[in-house]
């Protein structure tokens, strides 16, 4: 702006001085014609170079102001979209939340017939040697040793420890689980323990010789054992191995639970 305005004066200077020239010589003789031009042609192309000079300055002007209304425009395009995104991130975690009640709602209508404390999965220990997981509820919340845990699906497991606002979960899946259990066709018992190797299986144990065990088999506990009530899906037979002795065919019994998606469960507290 300062630049603009010392280039208008400068201007408007020039342009007096030669109107003063120019009145000058015409009030002259012919005789000073030759002056007059010569001042002239001096002078002219200096107000021109000025002139051009002034519209550049004011060019420059313009461009570096269309500079700093982009800028602001920038910013606030910036803080729009900080905005935006703060936004979506809140009704994610609003989606989140919901998804949550509704799961936490379809378990208590599923196992209305336990008194139950909904919680969620805060982390996993699923490796070979354990697989446990810790759940955000505890003491406080009404939690206690050897409550039993479900899933949406069925059996999760059963609580080993617990502190005033966690609980830890001993799965069905860890090598140190035995679950008793029935088969749903035939009613006879059977033993449920964790595999070494298998996230998602459990060895079938002393199943009796006689028994008719087929694939695709429902198995439930038996409420036997002093932790789990009976009734709780455990899972389907998923494959039936023969040895030559009867006596240590085993089966493998796929989990209803999915534990490497297990997020919302129940601590059953009447048990």
């Amino acid at each position: 702006m300062y630049k603009s305005k010392k280039a208008g004066i400068i201007g408007v200077i020039i342009t007096i001085l030669i109107l003063i020239v120019i009145v000058i010589f015409s009030n002259g003789d012919s005789e000073n014609s030759f002056f007059e031009n010569a001042a002239s042609n001096l002078v002219m192309p200096i107000q021109n170079g000025l002139t051009y000079l002034k519209n550049k300055i004011s060019g420059n002007n313009a461009f570096f102001t269309d500079i700093n209304h982009l800028k602001e425009e920038n910013e606030d395009l910036r803080q729009k979209n900080s905005e935006l995104e703060q936004s979506l991130r809140e009704l994610e975690n609003i989606k989140t939340q919901n998804e949550t009640l509704r799961e936490y709602l379809n378990l208590t209508e599923k196992y209305g017939e336990y008194k139950t404390i909904p919680g969620y999965v805060i982390n996993k220990d699923i490796s070979n040697y354990s697989k446990t997981i810790i759940i955000n509820i505890g003491q406080k919340d009404g939690v206690e040793e050897n409550m039993t845990v479900i899933g949406d699906e069925g059996l999760v497991g059963h609580v080993i420890s617990v502190t005033d606002s966690t609980a830890k979960v001993q799965t069905i899946i860890d090598t140190a689980s035995s679950v008793s259990c029935l088969m749903s066709t035939t009613q006879e018992a059977i033993v449920c323990k964790g595999t070494l190797d298998d996230k998602s299986s459990l060895r079938a144990m002393y199943i009796p010789t006689d028994s008719n065990m087929i694939q695709g088999d429902s198995i439930e506990t038996s409420g036997l054992g002093g932790i789990y009530p009976k009734g709780i899906h455990v899972g389907n037979v998923k494959k039936v191995v023969n040895t030559q002795n009867m006596t240590d065919r085993y089966a493998l019994i796929e989990t209803a639970v999915n534990f490497e998606k297990l997020g919302t469960v129940l601590v059953v507290t009447n048990q």
